[in-house]
């Protein structure tokens, strides 16, 4: 028995989230599908983390375990020769044995695009969400600055499962311009339901001066669950990476 990890890519557009769901189209759902039919038998794959609907990813990390002959190189390409065109592995390579992507991770990172145009760009429609007009860029890096560090998030939350904690640390939040594009990159040892969109929801409307920074850093600090908002289209969010300090390095 073997033990495989991949970095995982997706176009999320018509997927109904990450995780395996039993009448819904999944990445999981297709990523299993592929290795029952190059193993001969069922073989699960667990995930890094969640995506939800629509959300995209570049970094995802998957794992699976198969009684296989074949190196990690080989087993990548043959899994691709199963999967739709629209989710493709990447860096297969053989782990341990008691790997888990999802507790073994130690930051995950990811980038959301927005288009600053009044006029559609078909090339970027599936992949960043268009806003018409300027934004002040400068009131949304000061309000992403108060994300840093480790606090609670559960303002930036959808539904918790009952004990579930809502505190983590945040490495880096901020923003870049690239012409048209405005990129936010966030990066944390994990993130909560819907965390990053309501995140950017937020941070637009600063930057239309609807939310000012400081009535931002109070509904963060202030911590009642869903108040900060409201939740960005999931088009325009990728999950970048996916870190580990052992076992599966990239």
């Amino acid at each position: 028995m073997k033990r495989f990890a991949a970095t995982v890519s997706y176009d999320g557009k018509s997927f109904s989230g990450s995780q395996r769901q039993p009448t819904a189209r999944t990445v999981q759902g297709e990523l299993e599908a592929a290795a029952a039919i190059l193993f001969g038998m069922p073989t699960r794959v667990a995930l890094a983390g969640r995506t939800d609907a629509g959300v995209h990813a570049s970094g995802q990390v998957a794992a699976f375990s198969a009684e296989t002959r074949h190196e990690a190189h080989t087993v990548g390409r043959a899994l691709n020769a199963h999967l739709p065109e629209d989710v493709a592995v990447r860096l297969v390579r053989e782990v341990p044995g008691e790997f888990d992507p999802r507790r073994w991770a130690r930051k995950r990172s990811y980038r959301y695009t927005i288009l600053q145009s009044d006029s559609r760009d078909p090339l970027s429609r599936r992949t960043a969400w268009r806003i018409e007009g300027n934004l002040d860029l400068q009131a949304m890096q000061l309000a992403a600055d108060a994300l840093a560090g480790r606090q609670d998030f559960i303002a930036c939350s959808g539904p918790l499962e009952p004990g579930r904690t809502s505190v983590r640390t945040v490495s880096k939040a901020g923003w870049s311009s690239h012409g048209c594009f405005l990129l936010f990159d966030i990066e944390a040892e994990a993130f909560l339901p819907q965390m990053v969109r309501r995140i950017v929801g937020a941070l637009v409307a600063t930057g239309r001066h609807r939310l000012e920074v400081e009535e931002f850093t109070r509904l963060l600090r202030q911590a009642e669950q869903g108040s900060i908002g409201p939740t960005a289209p999931a088009h325009g969010l990728c999950l970048q990476h996916v870190r580990y300090h052992e076992g599966y390095l990239v």
